[in-house]
C-alpha cells in the first residue's frame, strides 16, 4: 500500500523531486530551521487538542455527577 491519506498515489520518484525542489527553494541551512518550527507547531497543536479533549471529558464527568 503506497498511498498516503491526502496525497494520493505518491511514489519514490515524486518524493525525490519534491525534496530537490524544497532544497533548491530554501537551501541547506534553512531546512533545519523550518523543520524545527514545524515540529513546534505540531507539538502546540497536539497540546491544544489534548486540552480540548480534557475539557470535554471534564464536562462529561460534571454532567454525570449532576444526574446522580
Amino acid at each position: 500500500m503506497n498511498t498516503l491519506l491526502f496525497l494520493g498515489n505518491l511514489g519514490t520518484g515524486e518524493i525525490i523531486i519534491i525534496a530537490i525542489v524544497v532544497l533548491l527553494l530554501f537551501g541547506g541551512k534553512k531546512i533545519p530551521e523550518l523543520m524545527k518550527g514545524l515540529g513546534k507547531g505540531i507539538k502546540n497543536f497536539k497540546e491544544g487538542v489534548k486540552g480540548i479533549e480534557d475539557d470535554i471529558e471534564g464536562n462529561n464527568d460534571e454532567t454525570t455527577t449532576k444526574k446522580d
